[in-house]
């Protein structure tokens, strides 16, 4: 059996603290900011996720890999987190729609995985001292060179990952001949949001993350959208840019999370780094306009200053996170402009705001 025979493994956090575990595969080590994910489902959705990039994944679910992998729930071409930190991970899966093991699949992707840790734990030193760089990795015995290498990690406050994970040349997605045109801005777009644009008779050309207005606006579209994503938002500046000049022409734009970040810095509103993030499928929003409740897909380490939000004349908020009254969306005034902190495209079983797509389509539809 393979447990018998896997090597003892560790997770050093940035301030000293260890946890034991094993190795689930390969020996070595990952490097990344810690942080957790309370979804029961959806890990393979979680891992190819390209908001994030960079980070040590810890699942709070007790089993990890017992349904395989299935190519149909890839969210991008491959795996975009550092590393997977698990309670129990399972080398067999049950479901026979799978393609693979999830074994193999990290196989192919080179991800190093710990599991046998005690996430319990875990968790709650994360929740208690917030999210923070991390090594994962099989040279238990040598602490002191993994401290060394953990203190040049880059600290994910002010750091810019959007380039590394967004398209490097323009595509099209959906059907040429649809009602709607969409300039969508790549800085971590997931495949699901694009199939939610493109049933709902839109054809979308992704750019790069550093596209100008004037290249996206080349193309004649109907309507902008500026997509989820890894980093800080503080320092896409040329996203920004882009943000600024489609409000400034009132052209119809929609943002979500990393998006929606943008579009509240375009508007002068600061962001900052939360202590440890929203991540998991189940956190309960407030709509404010209709008073109605949401179980929404979050994913998050970073989210948009409150005060300031309520002191702008030209924005109000139209969603509350309802366990800790962040702000969770934004609408302007007398523009053509909306964005939610949240995923409705992931649908963790309730479809509760997959409105926001038709809301999108709708403003399109009045625009044109």
């Amino acid at each position: 059996m393979k447990y018998q025979t896997r090597k003892k493994a560790l997770i050093l956090l940035a301030d000293g603290t260890i946890f034991h575990g094993k190795a689930v595969g390969k020996d070595g080590s990952a490097f990344g900011e810690v942080c957790f994910n309370t979804g029961m489902t959806g890990y393979q959705e979680i891992f190819t996720d390209p908001s994030y990039f960079g980070q040590i994944m810890v699942t709070t679910n007790a089993h990890i890999g017992n349904y395989g992998v299935n190519e149909e729930e890839m969210e991008s071409d491959s795996v975009k987190i550092a590393g997977l930190v698990c309670k129990n991970f399972s080398y067999e899966h049950s479901r026979p729609a799978a393609d693979d093991s999830l074994e193999t699949f990290f196989e192919k992707n080179d991800l190093f995985a710990i599991s046998d840790v005690d996430t319990r734990a875990l968790v709650s030193y994360i929740r208690d001292n917030g999210a923070m760089n991390a090594v994962i990795s099989t040279e238990v015995d040598k602490i002191d060179e993994l401290k060394e290498k953990l203190a040049q990690v880059p600290d994910m406050n002010g750091l810019e990952l959007a380039s590394r994970v967004s398209t490097k040349e323009p595509y099209f997605f959906g059907n040429e001949n649809a009602s709607h045109k969409i300039a969508a801005l790549d800085i971590g777009i997931k495949k699901n949001i694009l199939r939610n644009l493109a049933k709902r008779d839109a054809y979308i050309k992704v750019f790069p993350y550093n596209a100008s207005y004037e290249e996206m606006s080349a193309w004649n579209p109907d309507g902008f959208f500026l997509s989820n994503g890894p980093g800080d938002p503080e320092p896409l500046k040329d996203a920004q840019e882009v943000a600024k000049k489609v409000i400034a022409d009132n052209k119809p734009l929609f943002g979500i999370c990393l998006g929606h970040q943008v579009i509240a810095l375009a508007n002068g509103i600061s962001t900052y780094k939360m202590h440890n993030g929203h991540r998991g499928i189940n956190h309960p929003v407030k709509n404010m306009l209709t008073g109605k409740g949401e179980i929404t897909s979050q994913n998050h380490g970073f989210a948009i200053n409150r005060e300031e939000t309520e002191a702008h004349p030209e924005v109000e908020i139209t969603h509350l996170h309802l366990n800790d009254d962040t702000v969770a969306g934004i609408q302007m005034k007398n523009k053509n402009c909306f964005s939610v902190q949240y995923h409705p495209e992931a649908s963790p079983g309730p479809h509760d705001a997959s409105y926001l797509f038709d809301q999108f389509i709708e403003n399109i539809a009045k625009h044109k």
